[in-house]
């Protein structure tokens, strides 16, 4: 198996869960400060305050990038620390750290995948309403002008948003994440459609101010489904399913409430009409902000759930099997779902797919040899690369950013649950390669040939381990 020449092969992280210096340097407070304080809301009671510090060790996190051969790195931005009350003065020691990281990268032959946003709003602007508020959508575009102007000479891939279904669904809608609203239904449409038309200015700035020609995605996640088997029927049942019964049932985590809008300029109708009365009544202008061209189909894919065509001719889900596989937070491991979704994003919105998320929770420990064998690590991801690489020679496929390239913060969950290539001891702030770093160092050097030999690998991992 070999991926395209120019595939790019890349890690990724997020502000708040790796850069740490949470009061250094003129930064402001983010929404996460804020809820991290609230007992009982983060798993372990900690918060991203120290993270992994990659604030103080960014030369060190990018050699050990360069030495796994990472080809991009995806990381984001904290609109608190370029902007600390979230619009009007800027910080520029928070401009000098990103250029420091920018340049490092560059220096390294690194691409930079700049995320304009990864759930941290500045609580400054929280305390004004944050996504309820219509503002919102100018005040995220005076941001990402900002964004534009300082870094666009050396960045060309941006990506607005990250998982908006979950700071939306969970934050918004819900309270296990930041700022944990608990809103009501309507005004968690109405967050939810400033987020997308906020998307639509962001990318409208990056093209009239960035200083080359940019590309330019989105990074949602969501509810996703295969087949159980490749017959037409049960084909068609995991689309129907995943593309209009989803929307119908759990809206804020279904794909097409988040990307028909961005990708056709409306709202899946079956949606609207499920939800008629409580959805707002939005203007077609609003729409047409919203529906911006973009380059490539970011999604965020770690599982999915299998999915057959029922005796009536209407879609329902497989049991799992006895005994199913799962990562250490219990999700499943369905390898399967990179085979599928490259296929049914590319016929549904006709653009290159980059999977900007793909891993794997493990119980990880350092062994007595002071090294880290995540082997399960590199079963999954063996696993997972191989039916991307299926999927790659059906339909385009521009890159594959593995979540994460470190240990990190894990949101509510705090330090429990490690996803990194790179372990990190959060007390020494000492950081050890894994295993599947080496392994995923060996997959980005052959352009993925390697992919199926991991006997053959752990062979070699005794000796460059």
């Amino acid at each position: 198996m070999k991926f395209k020449s120019d595939f790019l092969w890349g890690a990724a992280t997020a502000a708040y869960q790796v850069e740490g210096a949470a009061h250094a340097d003129g930064r402001g407070d983010s929404v996460w400060d804020v809820f991290c304080e609230k007992k009982g809301a983060v798993l372990d009671g900690s918060s991203g305050e120290n993270a992994c510090m990659q604030y103080e060790h960014v030369e060190e996190d990018v050699a050990l990038m360069a030495q796994m051969g990472l080809k991009a790195y995806r990381f984001s931005l904290s609109w608190s620390r370029i902007l600390p009350e979230g619009t009007g003065e800027v910080n520029q020691k928070g401009i000098d750290y990103y250029n420091h990281l920018i340049d490092c990268l560059k220096a390294h032959n690194i691409e930079p995948f700049v995320t304009l946003y990864h759930w941290d709003l500045p609580q400054a602007l929280q305390e004004k309403g944050g996504w309820l508020n219509p503002d919102s959508v100018q005040w995220f575009g005076e941001y990402t002008k900002i964004v534009a102007e300082a870094f666009s000479d050396r960045v060309k891939y941006f990506i607005t948003f990250n998982e908006p279904q979950c700071f939306i669904g969970l934050g918004y809608y819900g309270t296990v994440h930041a700022p944990g609203l608990n809103c009501s239904p309507r005004e968690a449409f109405l967050a939810a459609h400033h987020v997308l038309m906020a998307h639509g200015l962001a990318v409208k700035t990056l093209r009239k101010y960035g200083k080359q020609e940019l590309l330019i995605g989105y990074a949602p996640t969501g509810r996703f489904t295969y087949p159980k088997t490749n017959s037409k029927e049960d084909i068609q049942a995991a689309k129907d399913m995943m593309f209009h019964e989803i929307a119908i049932t759990e809206w804020e985590w279904s794909m097409t409430w988040w990307s028909d809008p961005v990708f056709f300029g409306k709202y899946p109708e079956d949606a609207l009409e499920q939800y008629k009365g409580i959805v707002p009544d939005f203007p077609e202008e609003d729409m047409e902000l919203i529906c911006q061209p973009l380059d490539f189909v970011g999604q965020n894919i770690y599982d999915g759930r299998m999915v057959e065509m029922g005796k009536d001719g209407k879609p329902v889900f497989s049991p799992e099997p006895l005994g199913f596989a799962h990562t250490h937070m219990k999700s499943p491991v369905t390898p399967e779902i990179l085979y599928w979704m490259p296929q049914f994003l590319y016929e549904r919105y006709g653009k290159p797919v980059v999977v900007t998320e793909n891993g794997i929770s493990n119980g990880d420990l350092v062994s007595l040899d002071g090294k880290v064998h995540d082997g399960c690590r590199i079963a999954y991801l063996e696993r997972y690369l191989q039916k991307l690489g299926e999927a790659a020679e059906l339909v385009p496929v521009m890159g594959y950013f593995h979540w994460s390239f470190m240990d990190n913060f894990e949101w509510a969950c705090g330090y429990q649950e490690r996803f990194g290539l790179v372990y990190v001891d959060y007390p020494t702030q000492k950081r050890i390669m894994k295993d599947s770093g080496y392994w995923y160092a060996d997959v980005i050097r052959t352009n993925g040939e390697c992919i199926g030999n991991s006997d053959e690998y752990s062979d070699r991992c005794m000796i460059i381990c």
